[in-house]
This record gives structure tokens, sequence and C-alpha cells, in this order.
């Protein structure tokens, strides 16, 4: 692995964890969530909109992705002008399973066991507060990542099949998914569900999970010869 490669995932992976290990550590993270909480009422906010029906179906953008990938890659078997994207779209697929899926709610949020800030003593609840950092008891506190947000974050897929092919068009689509996937996170936040760090943890997991499979299935190789260079 080149120094430049290694550097394209660690800036992000430290970026995140500077800025979670702050927000923690500050108090910060709780203190978000305590300013959500209301006495005797709970978590009123959470129950507006858009956030409950970001919460029923915000998913379904993420789905659509995930499909259009997987009709496409099956379709350049036998449409000769699909054949080009065979790789990009069965990276949309696998990115989808590995970033949300496999990573994110499989191997960190069953398994971490941070408890919910609606689940702690602090908010009306009777788990202690864990900060990021600290596991609890796997499968008891699904907080830590969110996986709402996690998908949302997986809407910036276009981003890497479009990065070598049309760059300007791909940093749109960088943009877009992570606003989108913030949206989803906040919905969350204001129901009570995950904390900020949550949030911010599952936006870099599902950009290191696209980034490595965009290595993975060369798509860094893609249009270099036919793209002309940016002025």
């Amino acid at each position: 692995m080149t120094k430049g490669l290694l550097a394209e995932f660690l800036i992000p992976l430290l970026a995140v964890a500077a800025t979670t290990i702050a927000l923690s550590a500050s108090g910060a993270d709780l203190a978000v969530a305590a300013l959500l909480y209301v006495p005797d009422a709970g978590w009123p906010y959470g129950s507006d909109e858009p956030w409950s029906f970001l919460y029923r179906y915000g998913n379904i953008p993420a789905i659509a992705l995930g499909a259009a990938g997987a009709v496409v890659f099956v379709l350049s078997f036998f449409v000769e002008r699909l054949r080009r994207n065979r790789a990009a779209a069965l990276f949309v697929v696998a990115f989808l399973a590995l970033g949300p899926g496999l990573v994110v709610n499989t191997v960190f949020k069953d398994h971490w066991g941070r408890p919910r800030p609606a689940d702690i003593v602090q908010f009306g609840g009777t788990e202690a507060y864990r900060p990021f950092w600290s596991p609890g008891t796997p499968g008891q506190g699904r907080s830590f990542p969110s996986g709402h947000a996690a998908v949302g974050f997986f809407v910036m897929a276009p981003f890497f099949v479009l990065r070598r092919r049309a760059p300007r068009w791909a940093r749109k689509a960088l943009a877009a998914g992570m606003l989108y996937g913030g949206l989803m996170g906040l919905g969350r936040i204001l129901q009570g569900g995950h904390y900020l760090t949550d949030v911010i943890w599952s936006g870099g997991l599902v950009y290191l999970a696209g980034l490595a499979l965009y290595y993975l299935f060369r798509l860094d190789r893609e249009g270099t010869a036919s793209r002309p260079p940016e002025g």
C-alpha cells in the first residue's frame, strides 16, 4: 500500500476519531442529547415531520440504489452497452451489503452494547451512560453506531462510481450522501435513539467501507484513458 493510499484511509479515520473523542470527553455528546430531552415528555421533537417520515421510509433511496445496481449487473450480461458498468453495479450492491449491512449493523451495532440515550438513567431509563469507546454487553444497547444514518450515508455510493468518470458530479454525490445521512442521523438523535458520536461514526465507517470496495473493484482505474484532464 502506497503512502498516498494509506493517507486516504487514515485521514478520514483520524478525523472521525478525533472529533468524536473530543465530543465525548468534553461532555458535549451527552449535552446535545440533554438539550433534546424533555422531562415527563421524553423526546417529543422526534415525532414531528420530517423525522417521523424519515424513520419509517428514509431507507427507500438506499434500497432503490441497491436494486438499481443489482438490475444493471444482471442486464450487463445481456446488454452489451451495459457491460462496462458491470463492476460499478456490483460495487453498489456490495457497498450496501458491506457498509450499512455488515460493518455498521452486524459487526458493531449488534455487538458493541452501547445503551441508547432513551435507555440511560439521565433520561428516564435504567442503564448507565457509556462513551462510544466503552463497549457494553453485546445485544444490550444498540446505539453505536446508527443504522438509519448509515443507510442515509450510503446514498453517497455514486461518488465512488463517478470519481474517475465525472469528478464534479462525484463531489455533488458525496455532498448529497453526507447531507442525507446527516438528516437521517439528526432524526434519530431527536428521537433519543442515538448520540451525535454514533452518527459521525456511521458516516466514517460507511465512507471507509466504500473506499475499500472502490479499490477492491478497481474503480480507480476506470475512465483514465478516455477522460480529459480537468483544467
